[in-house]
């Protein structure tokens, strides 16, 4: 694979309870572009475990991240991950002030809900798994039931099933920059 990200630095903002391929594999895309994964958590010191046991070193919790230390983010699924995530108020900062800057965001399954507490979805079009539809329109966003879906490089999918449109579009995303 080319080298695409070479010398980017993507933010993977999660915590326990994600949903193991929706953090491993878009992760995976990334390294494999030649970009480097940060893994934002709530809390350092002890690894992060998803669903079905996958554990990840988290690199820097949420409220040491800064915006500007990232070309990207990406926000995985799973709904006691998304649900604890949306409650940190550092986590909601960070990608509230991302998207502010136009930087290029992905986003799987249930992680929208961190958007709908940043409140950055008025005017945005998006996908996410069904359930949340609601929420997110009642946060001001169009939502669509699409593979992927790309709004100025605000990246959505919708479940695993999803993950290689999603995968191969954030990577563009992540190459193109800030929007």
């Amino acid at each position: 694979m080319t080298e695409t990200l070479q010398g980017k630095r993507i933010a993977v903002v999660a915590t326990n309870g994600f949903e193991d391929s929706e953090l491993s594999s878009p992760a995976e895309a990334v390294r494999e572009a030649g970009g480097e994964v940060v893994i934002v958590s709530t809390e350092t010191g002890a690894p992060i475990e998803g669903k079905n046991g996958t554990k990840v070193d988290v690199d820097l919790s949420s409220a040491d991240a800064k915006d500007q230390q990232f070309d990207g983010i990406l926000l995985p699924g799973g709904t006691g991950n998304a649900d604890h995530i949306r409650m940190d108020k550092d986590a909601v900062a960070l990608v509230k002030a991302h998207v502010q800057a136009d930087k290029p965001l992905g986003v799987i399954c249930h992680g929208a809900w961190i958007l709908t507490d940043a409140e950055v979805l008025s005017g945005r079009t998006l996908t996410s798994y069904p359930s949340l539809r609601k929420d997110l329109e009642n946060a001001g966003a169009t939502w669509v039931d699409e593979e992927c879906h790309c709004d100025q490089g605000l990246v959505s999918s919708r479940t695993p099933d999803d993950l290689p449109a999603f995968n191969a579009k954030v990577v563009e995303e992540f190459a193109e920059g800030q929007h």
